[in-house]
């Protein structure tokens, strides 16, 4: 056996490898926290600055757009320069984001702030994502890709729970920018020490000696030589995942399937706290957090179980499910509440079956796209589905401004249409995966020329 691929595929998972997914969860952990932070010091700044909800929309879409170039561009230099160098640089830009945030003095800068921060962010979801995929075995992969999604909602869980109860009463808005940091400059050695760049990246680079050792940190044997590299024309380009004819489609459907749930999944991770905050009889900052802190542990356990899921019923079925009920949970969102609590539950609801279905488009992100273009896949993907993400808010605040805040009802069955739209394409999917549809197409293609 001399192909990588086959042996991570086919042998046990080390302890390292365990380690490894365990921080690709601790980096979405942290992505989660990373985007959230503007939502947990929403109240907080639009008291400062007195500012509206369509202007707040700006504020916190900035670093949804700039998660989307960011996903595009840094996606692509995983597939270009390894994942681990991607990891790296994305931690620097978070951290240098994050710290420049906490001493914003108004709105432009604050959108400029938040901006650069998503730029990190968005490049990390894309190169995690591959290396969550390319370490884990077979076996367990769906299993690993599923904790690893379920971490952006741990982040922001321990993060709402550090905001609401020790960051926004004692310091005040700007220290949850200055907490997120900290914590990501810390990061920085942990991964450079730790997490080997991947075989998969190796064996496309032709690089015996990298795959050996990568091989060699996961206990495995070293190979003597690698497989015969792919044909040519098959460098990791956009243009290349776009042009196929086999990989085309599906690119496309995930890439707009996603957009259009994330319309509908953030707009309660963005807006949720607000809401709750204005709405009579109205809570103070610190208690309205929380129901965003609330709505991520119903998405860590939408994440984490619904891996177990797909593993015995398969990613379509179940994820479409997840999609028709979260888009239902969104929509009952605008019913109102009149307790603290029933508002909590409410997001729980939510959140465990919108996340639940990113844990689905992730699982697919894997599988759609073939090992030598997965990073450059995957941040298209993310990065067309970030328009949806940033526009969210956008679309939210501006339906509230042109309803009326009271429309509550009205404007959250609007937002939950997102996810009925990504029902359709999703199902419209392929089964087969990505380098299957790559072979098939060299196939026809040799043929042809035959």
């Amino acid at each position: 056996m001399n192909d990588p691929k086959a042996i991570i595929d086919d042998t046990g998972m080390g302890v390292r490898q365990w380690i490894v997914i365990a921080l690709m969860v601790v980096l979405n952990a942290l992505d989660g926290f990373d985007v959230l932070s503007s939502a947990f010091a929403s109240p907080g700044i639009t008291k400062e600055w007195g500012i509206e909800r369509s202007a707040l929309g700006v504020v916190l879409s900035a670093e949804l757009v700039g998660m989307g170039f960011g996903s595009i561009l840094l996606g692509g230099m995983a597939d270009r320069f390894g994942r681990k160098g991607a990891m790296l640089v994305c931690l620097m830009f978070m951290a240098t984001g994050m710290y420049l945030a906490s001493t914003a003095g108004g709105v432009t800068p604050m959108i400029i702030y938040r901006f650069f921060t998503g730029i990190g962010i968005g490049g990390m979801l894309a190169a995690t994502n591959a290396v969550a995929a390319e370490s884990s075995n077979a076996r367990h992969r769906r299993t690993a890709i599923a904790a690893y999604v379920a971490g952006y909602p741990l982040g922001a869980i321990i993060g709402g729970i550090v905001a609401s109860e020790w960051l926004l009463p004692d310091f005040g808005w700007r220290a949850i920018f200055l907490f997120g940091a900290l914590v990501t400059a810390a990061l920085i050695p942990v991964i450079a020490w730790l997490v080997p760049e991947t075989a998969a990246f190796h064996a496309a680079k032709r690089n015996l000696d990298g795959v050996n050792a990568t091989l060699k940190a996961f206990g495995k044997a070293p190979l003597d030589t690698l497989p015969p590299p792919p044909a040519a024309g098959t460098a990791p380009r956009v243009m290349d995942i776009l042009s196929n004819p086999k990989l085309r489609p599906t690119t496309l459907m995930l890439a707009f399937g996603y957009m259009f749930h994330t319309i509908t999944f953030y707009y309660i991770l963005k807006f949720g706290v607000q809401i709750v905050s204005d709405y009579p009889p109205g809570y103070p900052p610190a208690q309205a957090a929380t129901v965003l802190t609330w709505a991520n542990v119903g998405g860590f356990l939408g994440s984490l179980s619904f891996g177990f899921v797909m593993a015995r019923f398969g990613i379509r079925w179940p994820t479409a499910f997840m999609l028709l009920v979260g888009s239902l949970g969104v929509a009952s969102f605008g019913l109102g509440r009149e307790t603290l609590s029933a508002w909590q539950w409410a997001t729980i609801i939510a959140g465990f079956f919108t996340n639940a279905a990113i844990s689905g488009f992730y699982a697919a992100f894997a599988r759609g796209f073939p090992a030598h273009a997965r990073g450059t896949g995957t941040g298209f993907a993310l990065g067309v589905g970030r328009l949806g993400a940033a526009g969210s808010p956008l679309i939210a605040g501006s339906l509230f401004t042109w309803l009326g805040n009271d429309q509550l009802l009205t404007v959250s069955a609007i937002m939950a249409l997102g996810s009925i739209c990504a029902l359709v394409l999703f199902l419209m999917l392929p089964e087969k995966d990505g380098d299957e549809m790559l072979a098939e197409a060299e196939a026809e293609s040799e043929g042809g020329r035959a």
